[in-house]
């Protein structure tokens, strides 16, 4: 059976995956990449990573693997291992504890290769983790942060809202959805933020939570706010080593990984020099959004 390749440009950048049994894995295991398949990558750019799923894939031994990390999240459970070439390899595993898929990579993420197991759900869930995983420490070489935030654009500003699961980004982005004219949705979880020429850029990606907006769209960052809920609504500016320290725990890391970790706090370091950066303190309400709307939005 010959394998299957498919090329996607997420954040302007370029991705392989080459399924080698397609009859198995193929393109229906990342749908939600649909609107980033393109036909072929531009003879002048380079692939920001490329990426072999094969079943057949066996574990590193143990004698050149080190546990690094062993967490979970609300997904599930990520173990990592570093090894001695510097790589790693990542194992996912859904919340009933079913393994879903393994991933090898290099050590700056450009190479890598993952085997996935189960039904299709599982192997959906664990090839999802694995491009996205992939993806942020690839990309944190090249001026990339993926970040948990929600995000509307609003007068071709991108507008990211980041904040601790529940704290209510998603509740304060639908205010500015219902109330805030020239307002949309480009993504509800995982939206990407790429520095070209010095300047900061906001992108949707295939990865948006519990909500389907998978939209290739991108814009001009506007401001990076954290929400905060309070008994009124206010906005507050942070200055810039403030900002810093707001921004960062929402990119995804490796800080165990003195390189990855140098590249991504060096990257958010450009974002906090280009770009405004305020706590939103308020209420789930039209107000808020008003409020947050006149103090953050470009004039």
């Amino acid at each position: 059976m010959n394998p299957e390749t498919h090329i996607l440009c997420i954040a302007e950048h370029y991705i392989k995956i080459t399924f080698l049994n397609p009859k198995l894995n193929n393109v229906s295991l990342i749908s939600s990449s649909v609107n980033f398949m393109v036909p072929e990558k531009p003879a002048d750019q380079e692939y920001l990573y490329e990426m072999v799923v094969d079943d057949d894939l066996k574990p590193i031994e143990k004698s050149r693997r080190d546990r690094v990390r062993d967490f979970e999240s609300g997904n599930g459970t990520t173990i990592i291992d570093l090894l001695d070439d510097g790589g790693y390899q990542v194992l996912f595993k859904d919340n009933r504890g079913n393994e879903c898929s393994m991933l090898q990579s290099n050590k700056d993420f450009s190479k890598v290769k993952c085997a996935l197991k189960g039904n299709f759900d599982a192997r959906h869930f664990g090839l999802a983790n694995c491009v996205m995983l992939t993806m942020s420490m690839a990309g944190s070489y090249k001026d990339t942060l993926m970040i948990h935030a929600s995000l509307v654009r609003h007068n071709g500003y991108g507008y990211p809202f980041c904040a601790v699961s529940g704290t209510g980004k998603s509740t304060h982005v639908s205010m500015w959805l219902r109330y805030i004219p020239n307002c949309d949705l480009m993504n509800d979880d995982n939206p990407i933020i790429r520095i070209i020429d010095g300047k900061p850029y906001i992108y949707g990606t295939p990865w948006s939570g519990k909500t389907p907006c998978y939209r290739n769209v991108k814009a001009p960052l506007g401001a990076m706010s954290r929400i905060d809920r309070a008994d009124h609504n206010y906005v507050e500016k942070l200055s810039p080593i403030e900002a810093f320290t707001s921004v960062l725990p929402s990119c995804s890391s490796m800080k165990w990984d003195i390189d990855i970790y140098r590249h991504i706090c060096d990257t958010v370091t450009k974002v906090v020099e280009t770009t405004n950066a305020y706590i939103i303190h308020c209420l789930p309400d039209r107000e808020a959004a008003e409020v947050s709307c006149a103090t953050i939005a470009v004039k």
